[in-house]
């Protein structure tokens, strides 16, 4: 055992980086995680160790019977990753932090297993760009392409069906044609206002 894990307050310089891991986690479970791991890191003064716990998600939008529904939906199914000084500075394992997380209830085991692999940089900066891109939007749940017939099942075009003339990813917006009158008129609806038809 380490004389670094065996220490309360042990010295800085006796301790590793901080590095990104990955757990492996039961089905469903990463949020629970995620909050344990939150909330103990401060009632048993492991801050010192773990610093963030990452479940990297998206809101997802899908229409059902006529109605609006959201969910998180996760990047990565039965992962966690956890930033957190794992290693002293000859490289074992510090026994307190590894027997901290690996004790917590959904855990299967680090990446790496009894030798955990720190995630490379440019992973998990891909991981973090993920995030931060879906932070304040939703996704619909299914994609649109221009020519698709929809649905609009919301707001005053409700019932009618027309073409997808474009598509805005970034804002989550459809640009669709609609029979107005006689005439097709644009009108800009979000994604989750329409729903594809059985024809599209």
């Amino acid at each position: 055992m380490p004389e670094s894990a065996t220490s309360s307050a042990p010295a800085a310089q006796s301790l590793s980086d901080v590095r990104w891991f990955a757990l492996q986690t039961f089905s469903n479970m990463e949020g629970k995680v995620k909050q344990y791991l939150d909330k103990f890191t401060q009632v048993e003064e492991m801050g010192e160790y773990v610093h963030e716990v990452l479940v990297p998600s998206e809101t997802v939008t899908e229409i059902k019977n006529g109605r609006k529904s959201t969910k998180v939906r996760k990047f990565y199914p039965g992962y966690v990753f956890i930033k957190m000084r794992l290693y002293d500075t000859d490289g074992k394992v510090l026994q307190r932090p590894w027997y901290f997380v690996r004790g917590v209830q959904g855990i299967i085991n680090f990446i790496g297993d009894e030798h955990p692999i720190p995630l490379k940089q440019e992973d998990i900066d891909r991981i973090i760009r993920q995030v931060q891109e879906a932070l304040g939007k939703e996704k619909p749940k299914i994609e649109y392409a221009v020519g698709q017939e929809v649905k609009i099942t919301d707001g005053p075009f409700h019932n009618l069906t027309g073409r997808i003339d474009e598509v805005d990813p970034a804002r989550g917006k459809l640009k669709v044609s609609v029979p107005i009158f006689g005439r097709f008129t644009p009108v800009e609806l979000e994604y989750w206002q329409v729903e594809k038809t059985e024809q599209s």
